[in-house]
């Protein structure tokens, strides 16, 4: 059984005493100021140095503030925006800060017209490269709902229905490049593909999904390396294409990486029931192999042409280096690759860091050693030689590296965290809180705290937090029992529906109190997030709560008049081991904690208790009456900065998982 203790440390004169009355705490105000603490075991507090993903885009933010106009051109729609503002959506989520999503918006909006329509792109151009801005497209639309955006992706997604295609039905590269497939392709539109088809309930699409990995695969890996030459010709017209295969004559980096990139990015959508999501795991582990074995050795990065690394003018260059890492790091995150690739990915950003990464000023990095572009045919005409891929300029801060950057940056800052939840899952009840509206299709799907709500309702990013700690987030959509519960090491009830919120709401009987309570008695920890009054269901609620000294008040506190946020801060002072970053919270509108023992306060302000935990046999609960952590207040978009509500989901999370024990096991 693991250890664990309880202490109070009273920070300021005390101003709350507890008498006895009908069985419960009732606090009675002696003093002015007052912070009760609970402090379980020791945690470290994180380095507050700044991290690379965050310097490269503060550059970002300040040489492109308003255009990615470069070589004094005009800024078009294409897929280098996409992948950049991919990278930016990666620091967003990693930290929380606002300003990443509002310069998301800000760049994408300068295309998009109020009626979807979308400045400088043509359908009938018929390039696979104009599809991927559409993943930005789909993060604006599902976040804020903005019709606009959901027209410009439709824009996107019929090109696809009419895109031309090889007799077996690989997506040519481009309409000028006829019976082509490239490498680059599947990135440029497998992942808006996926991502689309799940948002608006395509699940016909997935079979077509998978059949580009695998045809692009089939036609151009080379069975004696185990890399994959950069384009596929099924006519074999092409002067670059070898008559009898069809294929290019080389292994271009970056092409490999963004084909990397695109199956740990497809899959994030893809169905886990699906039969071809296996294809497409497999097809990413026997690239793996061949990643590792091309990584150069001492420098840990890999070269402009895989396979030539001793041959007169090749160079090793950022944005495959790069690509490799991102794809290695998230395959081994999400399970889909062994642990070991992470010291693959470890050993190539070590050199990314060491080789291409300049120090600058005020917190800004460059990204050097990015080749400029390289493809095939075209005029003046590529011939995939190797002379040619040699031919082509090396740049600093290209688009495509410094996107491909911020995603291997991002995930490598996660990758020290991964082990610490490593195994556990986190299960977010669904069957108390039922609620459904009708989405883009006029299907009826789940929403209001939901992992995989974006809108201000939804907790996407504590999902994503969990995702970055290494913890398997899931979600149980029926009745709670002894069996369904051993999946779990965190289970969160959030705002239980009443009859206003829900025609038939299912209501926490007994039965259910006591499954969860032996769960809770065998290790397990449960998250009970109430709401105030008005907006919640107290009654059947409080009385899976007693069970462990807590009650939720019907009441409404800490209410907050517009953007008067300052009245919902609560302070955490310095030393707490519950929230050692986090120093201003924001709660509005909540219900405050009656307390017995065993239950003990985490937090309170001069008004009562606003956290609560207790410990039952080798169980933890966690209370607080509000949902608290969801997008609103969690995602930088709203909120002040001077709040730290992401700093605390991080915490409460990481203190989540250390009170966790093995009850899958048992």
């Amino acid at each position: 059984m693991t250890s664990w203790r309880w202490e109070v440390l009273l920070h300021m004169p005390a101003r709350l005493v507890s008498k006895k009355r009908r069985g419960e705490n009732v606090r009675v105000c002696l003093k002015p100021l007052v912070f009760i603490l609970l402090i379980v075991a020791a945690m470290p507090v994180s380095s507050q140095a700044q991290r690379l993903s965050e310097a490269m885009a503060s550059t970002i933010l300040t040489i492109w503030k308003d255009s990615l106009a470069t070589d004094g051109k005009a800024d078009k729609w294409n897929y280098e925006q996409g992948v950049l503002l991919k990278g930016v959506e990666s620091v967003w989520l990693n930290t929380g800060e606002g300003k990443y999503f509002r310069y998301i918006q800000h760049l994408t909006d300068r295309f998009i017209n109020d009626d979807g329509t979308i400045r400088t792109y043509k359908k009938d151009d018929y390039n696979i490269d104009n599809v991927l801005s559409g993943r930005n497209l789909l993060l604006l639309y599902k976040v804020t709902g903005q019709e606009k955006y959901r027209k410009a992706a439709h824009l996107l997604r019929e090109q696809l229905r009419t895109h031309p295609r090889t007799s077996e039905g690989g997506f040519w590269h481009k309409k000028i490049y006829p019976s082509q497939m490239w490498l680059d392709g599947l990135y440029m539109g497998e992942p808006f593909y996926a991502e689309y088809a799940v948002t608006f309930n395509e699940d016909d699409a997935f079979d077509d999904i998978a059949k580009q990995f695998v045809l692009m695969e089939t036609h151009s890996r080379d069975p004696k390396t185990g890399l994959l030459y950069h384009g596929w010709d099924e006519s074999k017209k092409q002067r670059w294409a070898n008559q009898t295969t069809g294929q290019s004559p080389n292994f271009w980096g970056r092409a490999m990486g963004w084909y990397a990139m695109a199956l740990v990015d497809t899959l994030d959508h893809f169905p886990e029931s699906h039969p071809r999501r296996s294809d497409l795991i497999s097809i990413l582990q026997r690239l793996a192999v061949a990643v590792e074995k091309y990584q150069e050795p001492k420098s840990g990065l890999w070269y402009q042409v895989l396979d030539k690394g001793r041959e007169e003018g090749n160079y090793l260059e950022a944005s495959a280096s790069s690509m490799f890492v991102y794809a290695l790091a998230k395959g081994v995150r999400r399970n889909y690759l062994p642990a070991r690739y992470l010291r693959v990915a470890r050993k190539g950003y070590q050199g990314i860091e060491k080789n291409f990464v300049e120090r600058l000023p005020a917190g800004r990095v460059n990204l050097k050693g990015t080749v400029s572009v390289s493809g095939l045919g075209g005029n003046p005409y590529r011939d995939g030689s190797y002379e040619y891929y040699l031919s082509e300029k090396v740049v600093t801060n290209d688009l495509k590296g410094v996107g491909a950057f911020l995603l291997a940056s991002s995930e490598m800052e996660m990758a020290p965290n991964i082990s610490i939840g490593k195994g556990k899952t986190v299960l977010l009840d669904y069957y108390f809180n039922s609620e459904t509206k009708k989405d883009g299709t006029g299907r009826l799907v789940p929403w209001h705290y939901k992992w995989d709500e974006l809108p201000n309702g939804g907790f996407s990013l504590w999902g994503n937090i969990f995702r970055s700690f290494g913890v398997e987030t899931k979600a149980l959509s029926e009745a709670p029992t002894r069996a369904n519960l051993r999946q779990a090491d965190i289970y969160i009830i959030v705002d239980a529906d009443d009859q206003k919120e829900n025609e038939r709401p299912n209501f926490i009987q007994p039965p259910h109190i006591e499954a969860i309570t032996d769960w809770v008695r065998s290790g397990g920890v449960l998250v009970l997030m109430g709401n105030d009054l008005g907006n919640a269901e107290f009654e059947h609620f409080n009385q899976l709560a007693k069970e462990f000294g807590i009650q939720f008040k019907p009441e409404s506190r800490n209410r907050v008049q517009g953007t008067n946020f300052a009245t919902g801060r609560i302070m955490v002072p310095s030393g707490h081991r519950v929230f050692p970053t986090a120093r201003q919270l924001f709660l509005k509108e909540i219900s405050l904690l009656s307390i017995r023992p065993p239950a003990r306060a985490v937090l309170a302000n001069d008004e009562g208790v606003v956290l609560a935990a207790t410990r039952l046999g080798r169980g933890t609960v966690f209370a607080v009456g509000d949902p608290w952590l969801y997008n609103e207040y969690v995602d930088g978009r709203k909120l002040p900065p001077e709040f730290d509500n992401y700093k605390a989901a991080q915490d409460l999370t990481r203190w989540l998982i250390k009170q966790s024990s093995s009850v899958k096991a048992r």
